[in-house]
Parts: C-alpha cells; sequence; structure tokens
C-alpha cells in the first residue's frame, strides 16, 4: 500500500466511524437563459457596452466586415497574421499562420480572427480554436487583436455562452485587452495576451 492510499483509507474510514452525512445537493435553480434574444439589437448594445468598458474598441461593420476589418487595421504598423479558416477576402494582405513559433509570432503586429460565441453581459469573447480563429498561440502573441463577432453569435448570459461551446475543445475566454494590476492597482497591459482588442460587430 502507497502512503497515498493508505491516508485515503483512514480518512474513509475516520469519516465513516463519524457517520458523516453524504454532501448535499447543488441548486441549479439559476437563470439558465437571459432576457434579451440572441443577436438582437439590445444584446448587441449590451455587449458593446461591456467591451467598451474593459478598454476595447468596437466597429459596427454591418455586413461589410473587410472595410470593418481594414479600418481596424488602418493604425498597425506591421504584418497581420490569419488562421487558415478565416473566410475569402476578410484579410486579403495577412499572413496565413503556418504554425509559427513564439518567437516568429512576435514578429507580427497584428492578428485577425472569428469567434465561438460571445457573451453581452460579461463581455466575455469565446475562442475555442476553429478554423476560423486558429491555435490560442497566434490570439496571445501578436499586441493587436482583431476579433470578427456576428450578431448571431452573441447572447446575454453566461450559461447561455457555455451551452453554445464544446467542452473538449480548448476554450479562451477574451473579456477586453489582456491586463492586470499590481498591489497598488496599478494598471498594466499587454501582459498576458494582446495590449489592444478591436471587436468588430458584424451583421
Amino acid at each position: 500500500m502507497s502512503a497515498r492510499e493508505d491516508v485515503l483509507r483512514r480518512i474513509r474510514g475516520a469519516n465513516a466511524a463519524a457517520g458523516n452525512p453524504p454532501p448535499p445537493e447543488v441548486p441549479r435553480d439559476y437563470h439558465r437563459t437571459g432576457a434579451l434574444a440572441p443577436g438582437s439589437p439590445a444584446v448587441l448594445e449590451l455587449l458593446a457596452d461591456r467591451l467598451v468598458d474593459y478598454k476595447a474598441t468596437v466597429l459596427d461593420a454591418g455586413d461589410d466586415v473587410p472595410a470593418a476589418i481594414r479600418t481596424a487595421l488602418a493604425g498597425v504598423d506591421g504584418p497581420v497574421l490569419v488562421p487558415p479558416g478565416l473566410p475569402d477576402g476578410w484579410c486579403p494582405d495577412g499572413t496565413v499562420d503556418a504554425g509559427f513559433a513564439p518567437a516568429e509570432l512576435d514578429g507580427y503586429a497584428a492578428v485577425v480572427t472569428g469567434c465561438a460565441a460571445a457573451c453581452a453581459v460579461t463581455g466575455t469573447i469565446a475562442l475555442d480554436g476553429s478554423p476560423d480563429q486558429g491555435r490560442r498561440a497566434i490570439t496571445l502573441v501578436p499586441d493587436v487583436h482583431v476579433c470578427v463577432v456576428r450578431a448571431d453569435q452573441v447572447v446575454e448570459t453566461v450559461p447561455e455562452l457555455l451551452a453554445r461551446l464544446t467542452p473538449t475543445r480548448p476554450t479562451t475566454f477574451v473579456s477586453g485587452p489582456s491586463a492586470t494590476s499590481d498591489i497598488e492597482l496599478e494598471r498594466v497591459e499587454g501582459v498576458h495576451g494582446p495590449r489592444t482588442l478591436i471587436v468588430v460587430l458584424a451583421g
């Protein structure tokens, strides 16, 4: 018997001797849907409001996503990276990721991706590594992330967001630009990811 097994055996024995009851059921009566319909003008307005609070830039693309992406990249000085499955025409001048190492990714000024879903009430965008988003590294190393969010991908609440995601996929949750604060609440951006997040709302 290993030390671990011995310790666990003693814990189980002590619990049984004390007559400890089984753990209580976890309540599951929380709201699973919001009052706002997915993709509605109200839910899009709420998402934009939260993103701006997080110091992200929000652009309304309407039906012209390429033009909005060009606007988002207008101030970017350097090459732009795109995932292999980004829709044709969205960023024709972008370099398709070919599995570049982190040092190579650091040479790109920006990345343009799609998203898996978005939650309006928390201002959170979910990336799951799908072809239009690419692997996690390409959205963490370049200093600017331009993320296209379609109206039909936006829901109001966290339970609705999670219901749209596949739990076995490598999910990244993005709420504004990467930022952290030290003990004196000095905000520093770009520590764990892009310093600038530009969200393009499409449709």
